[in-house]
């Protein structure tokens, strides 16, 4: 650590000339900001206070759409109401009640909570040998899954397709012997992998992919046989719903083994029996193909209103205010688990202190800072808690598409996500490539994070108070005006790429700079042990300082930030996929092909003519109607190997030829 203050003194005897006129510049700058800093400084306590109560089991995980994420939104609302900040919807009359004008803060969007089974659900299977039909009871011996299309299909024959999975990659196809097409589909659950978590045929498991495979193949319908002996402990038997998946776009259903027994006189009890049976084709006596299957699937959408909380805090330059910076976090989190849980099972509540009660908690710390701020700020600041962040940013795509400022007008956006966990004072910062003022702003900030300014000068001895303070700029007299403590500034690691799984995504797809901060994962990452006594508070603190620095910084300027494409750090990142396209895929619900967010500058999509805002319908001669559709797509495509690629740019439908080069 001294080693490396000797070398800073070095450089600046070296280069005294420049620095002198440089740290005159700084030491001005810096004063000024301490003294606006001092004003008010982020709360430790207040940080507690809102990670406590947004993490705590009273909201049970905040899952989009659930009673707990309304709590947290209302709870936002009121701190926004609190600071004296504009609601987002504005009304002629004033509200009657307290919960109208917390109401007034939100942005709802629509929102699919869940699914239920509606009144329609049938299936009876029959077998030409025994001339006998039974019917099935739905809930019992089977279930519609949540992925599953509303259809109805009549007395058609079955066909068994194995695990009824297509791999090109290895050489695998369930469906290359069986006539699947125009049938019903009977699957096995699983892979042949059997239960090793981490074979080859691993991620293809999920019974999306199955469903995907047998449409592919033409298949009218799905059923899917269950694993566990007791049908209502079989994740078939539950119903989930997937906001990025929608429907699969055929009907699929899952049915218990004893059933399966039972209609078709099958002697086997036990799992391997059963599916050792279904591999050979035969079902005692009778041939598979022999079954008749009638299905009927009805699966109700619970759709419900979830909402971002946005609070307005105006600019006060007559000109300036019609620009807005955006700081934003998402305080939606998993619930009690399932889809995105790493926890072993479901059910116990995921609190979600660090992801992301502690960015909201930021949120709220900065409004109160800034709207106490002398002067006020010049432009306007918009603070936005979003919702469906876990979901596949659901919120912030919703904002930019349906903004309170135009995005023309939107001159950054500040993201936190997770910056509750700091070790050895490590900032984590990406974005750092979408302005060209960026990278010299964070220099400036972490210097300013150990400077110390005494107004009157103080003798360099007394003003340091360390061996890791040395003077920065020195009085005639000898005295201290500003030292720095670099143990006091954070280890910063700077990513340059705008893109990433978290909210100001949505934001640099629109040709915004962004900035994003968090302090790296941890064990507690999507488990209920991410608790608000593991939060550092302090140090949040610090960061939360650092940042209210950058807001200042970008608020000072007359002119705006210089926004620029950043280089992509994406295409190291183990997917799981060998070849890379470029494109940003939006995960919100959709069954009419995939949106795309954006499109990496210099990758085979945008030497393809692809865009930000084309819907890709078709790729590698797959349908695509969602993100599950065009990830199994990219799954079978090859580097090098040029394919057919179809989409829809408005209302115009265009064909386009891609070449996928390999992942690295």
């Amino acid at each position: 650590m001294i080693m490396r203050f000797r070398q800073m003194k070095n450089r600046l005897s070296q280069h005294t000339a420049f620095f002198a006129i440089w740290i005159a510049a700084i030491s001005v700058a810096v004063l000024a900001q301490q003294q606006q800093a001092l004003q008010i400084s982020p709360s430790v306590d207040r940080l507690r206070q809102h990670v406590t109560y947004l993490a705590s089991d009273a909201l049970e995980g905040r899952r989009t759409g659930s009673p707990g994420a309304n709590d947290a939104a209302h709870y936002i609302a009121g701190e926004f109401s609190r600071l004296g900040l504009r609601p987002a919807t504005q009304t002629a009359r004033a509200p009657k009640t307290r919960g109208e004008a917390l109401s007034r803060f939100l942005q709802r969007f629509p929102y699919v909570a869940g699914v239920e089974l509606g009144k329609g659900n049938e299936m009876a299977l029959s077998t030409e040998a025994t001339a006998t039909s039974s019917n099935l009871r739905v809930g019992e011996d089977w279930m519609p899954l949540g992925l599953s299309s509303n259809a109805k299909i009549e007395n058609t024959r079955a066909t068994f397709v194995g695990y009824g999975i297509t791999v090109s990659d290895l050489k695998y196809d369930d469906y290359a012997t069986a006539n699947a097409a125009g049938s019903i589909a009977i699957a096995l659950s699983g892979t042949p992998d059997g239960d090793n978590a981490h074979g080859q045929f691993a991620r293809y498991e999920d019974v999306r992919w199955k469903a995907i495979a047998a449409r592919n193949a033409g298949a009218k319908a799905l059923i899917v046989v269950a694993r566990e002996e007791n049908f209502k402990d079989d994740r078939l038997s539950l119903l989930h719903y997937d906001n990025s998946g929608g429907d699969v776009g055929l009907a699929v259903a899952g049915i218990s083994r004893q059933a399966l027994q039972r209609v078709l006189k099958m002697p086997a009890s036990s799992r391997s029996d059963i599916e050792g049976a279904l591999k050979q084709q035969m079902l005692t006596s009778v041939r598979l193909h022999n079954v008749s299957v009638t299905i009927a699937t009805d699966i109700v959408r619970q759709e419900v209103a979830a909402s971002n909380v946005i609070g307005i805090l105006e600019g006060s330059d007559p000109t300036l205010k019609s620009e807005a910076l955006v700081i934003g976090a998402h305080y939606d989190h998993l619930g009690r688990g399932g889809e995105g849980s790493l926890a072993p099972r479901q059910g116990d509540i995921h609190h979600g202190a660090d992801d992301n009660a502690s960015g909201v908690a930021g949120v709220l710390e900065l409004a109160r800072i800034l709207t106490a701020q002398q002067p006020k700020v010049r432009r306007t600041i918009m603070f936005i808690a979003f919702s469906g962040e876990e979901e596949g940013l659901l919120g912030s795509n919703y904002y930019v598409n349906h903004p309170m400022v135009p995005l023309t007008n939107t001159v950054a956006m500040i993201n936190m996500d997770m910056i509750g966990r700091m070790k050895n004072k490590n900032l984590i910062i990406g974005g750092i490539g979408t302005a060209q003022e960026w990278r010299s702003m964070m220099d400036v900030a972490n210097l300013l994070q150990g400077v110390t300014v005494i107004a009157n000068g103080a003798p360099a001895q007394a003003a340091s108070g360390s061996q890791s303070t040395f003077p920065l700029v020195v009085a005639s007299n000898g005295g201290t005006v500003a030292s720095s403590d670099a143990a006091k500034q954070f280890q910063l690691t700077l990513n340059d790429d705008g893109y990433g799984p978290s909210d100001h995504s949505s934001f640099y797809a629109r040709q915004i700079p962004v900035l994003f901060f968090w302090t790296g994962t941890h064990d507690d990452y999507h488990k209920p042990s991410d608790t608000a006594d593991k939060i550092n508070y302090e140090d949040e603190a610090r960061v939360l300082t650092f940042i209210a620095r950058i807001v200042r910084d970008i608020d000072a300027g007359s002119k705006r930030l210089t926004y620029t494409v950043a280089k992509s750090e994406s295409t190291g990142r183990a997917t799981g996929f060998r070849v890379y396209l470029g494109t940003i895929p939006n995960y919100a619900d959709s069954n009419n092909g995939l949106l795309l967010d954006g499109v990496r500058d210099d990758s085979p999509a945008s030497k393809a003519g692809l865009k930000a805002g084309d819907r890709v319908v078709k790729m590698a001669g797959h349908e695509v109607r969602n993100v599950y559709d065009y990830t199994y797509a990219l799954g079978e495509m090859k580097a090098g190997q040029e394919y057919e690629l179809e989409l829809m740019r408005g209302n115009e439908r265009l064909k386009l030829k891609i070449m996928p080069v390999p992942r690295k």
